[in-house]
């Protein structure tokens, strides 16, 4: 199949009505639906999600802010009764004590508000750059790319990115990627790329996308 030039706001455009049957990307899913659109919120829903589907990470999340939503209200959990409320999520037992270390943290610094602010949210320890721009993104509009596996694998396979790690393909997207669709690129290709563009046998046959994707590495598709 000849290809067409590449163009990120017809892809992105494509990819927005591709996706609608499916739910958002967790942090996103959880600021439209439930509200919980502050910076402490997203970022435990961010913790909470590391190694975990978002069919987890968006039951946990809800479950744990029904019962704290807030760094004192966290601070007032035992580690036991925080640990059992995010139990499904992996590696739970050391997300309750990073939960725990950054609701003190955020409480003796910032009282019941933790400031959205990237220098911050890096301070935290266990928090790095896609979640501190995820949260950002999500929780303040602030112009930031979140890359995770979804956005590194679908922007290489296009053959938009090329770069080997995620590092290397938000530096790339940052000098490439117009600022309007900074947060966007995560929001929709994260459910594009669990559903359409999945990592092995990718959905080529029913992808809007087929006539500008280089289908880079692709060599086996459904």
């Amino acid at each position: 199949m000849d290809k067409r030039p590449f163009d990120i706001d017809v892809a992105l455009e494509r990819i927005e009505d591709a996706v609608r049957p499916w739910p958002k990307a967790a942090l996103f899913q959880l600021a439209e639906e439930g509200g919980f659109s502050s910076t402490f919120e997203q970022l435990l829903a961010c913790i909470i999600s590391i190694r975990t589907h978002d069919e987890v990470t968006l039951p946990v999340s809800r479950t744990l802010f029904a019962r704290a939503r807030t760094p004192s209200a966290v601070m007032a959990l035992s580690w036991e009764e925080l640990d059992a409320l995010i139990s499904p999520s992996t590696f739970h037992e050391r997300k309750a004590n990073q939960i725990l270390a950054i609701a003190r943290q955020v409480h003796e610094r910032f009282g019941d508000t933790l400031p959205g602010e990237r220098d911050v949210l890096l301070s935290f320890a266990g928090v790095g750059p896609k979640c501190a721009n995820l949260v950002l993104g999500v929780a303040h509009g602030t112009p930031v790319i979140s890359v995770d596996i979804h956005v590194h694998r679908v922007t290489n396979r296009w053959g938009y990115v090329q770069a080997s790690t995620p590092e290397k393909t938000l530096a790339v997207l940052e000098s490439t990627l117009p600022q309007e669709h900074w947060i966007d690129i995560n929001r929709l290709l994260v459910p594009f790329g669990k559903h359409i563009c999945t990592g092995t046998k990718p959905r080529c046959s029913r992808c809007p996308m087929l006539d500008m994707c280089r289908q880079v590495g692709v060599t086996e598709h459904r």
